[in-house]
């Protein structure tokens, strides 16, 4: 059953993240429009809505590199950008940020250094994270653009990360790297603990997450399991269900369209 938005829920220990009236202004432009909703820990979130919808800007501020935030936004139990987070969140931008004229493996162990997640095995233990093994001594510049997106995942894995956050992972990558990214991201959930936040403009990508935050124009659409989205809407995917409450939202805005699905 699909409600009307409710007042936000008090953070507990079962969340991950927590936003009550996030805001983010820029350029005069209202980027982000008094965001409220939960991340559970231990699932997969997607974050899904068309490109330019704000989805980069509010996984910056989750991972607090993101000015002129407002409202309130609790990561791990702490403020959003606080230092003590910072090993314990894995971020992986739209842009590989590795260097180039390293090797796989250097890249790891540099970044490992400065991350702080040295510790004996984690660099080799990503590296086969992200099946890379192959391709341990392979200068970064020589790599696909799908293998350099894996080697900026395995930067992320350093030090066993509570929180991965992942904007637009598999962009880019053929069905089966796709396909072999989304068994990772469910086996880091469900043997690891981590909790993942992913965004995409792939609709077909949904199906794949525990729970979503459908946005548009910067504010959240609709949120809930993937199942819960399709019974409120008759849809036979989430896509279609997108659609519907996209319909369904117009000229309502903000009050009756926020709703979250239980």
């Amino acid at each position: 059953m699909m409600n009307k938005a409710e007042e936000p829920r008090e953070p507990g220990p079962g969340s991950a993240v927590h936003a009550s009236g996030l805001t983010v202004v820029r350029g005069g432009r209202t980027v982000l429009d008094a965001l409220q909703f939960t991340v559970p820990r231990g699932e997969i979130t997607g974050l899904l809505g068309p490109s330019g919808c704000g989805k980069s800007t509010l996984m910056r501020a989750v991972v607090g590199t993101q000015a002129a935030v407002t409202g309130t936004l609790d990561v791990l139990g702490l403020p959003a950008g606080h230092r003590d987070l910072r090993p314990r969140i894995g971020y992986v931008t739209q842009a590989a940020s590795v260097y180039l004229d390293l090797t796989v493996r250097q890249n790891l162990a540099y970044f490992a250094a400065v991350l702080g997640g040295d510790a004996p095995g984690h660099v080799e233990r990503a590296i086969a994270d992200v099946d890379l093994t192959s391709h341990a001594t392979a200068l970064a510049g020589n790599l696909s653009g799908g293998q350099l997106n894996r080697v900026s995942l395995a930067v992320a894995l350093l030090g066993t990360p509570e929180l991965l956050v992942l904007d637009e992972p598999t962009v880019g990558l053929d069905p089966v790297l796709r396909r072999d990214l989304w068994e990772l991201f469910h086996r880091l959930a469900a043997e690891r603990g981590a909790t993942l936040l992913v965004s995409s403009h792939v609709m077909d990508e949904a199906e794949r997450c525990h729970r979503l935050l459908l946005m548009r124009e910067g504010r959240i659409l609709a949120q809930g399991a993937p199942d819960a989205l399709r019974a409120r809407t008759g849809a036979p995917t989430v896509e279609d269900a997108f659609l519907r409450l996209v319909d369904e939202a117009a000229g309502k805005f903000p009050h009756q369209a926020e709703e979250n699905v239980r």
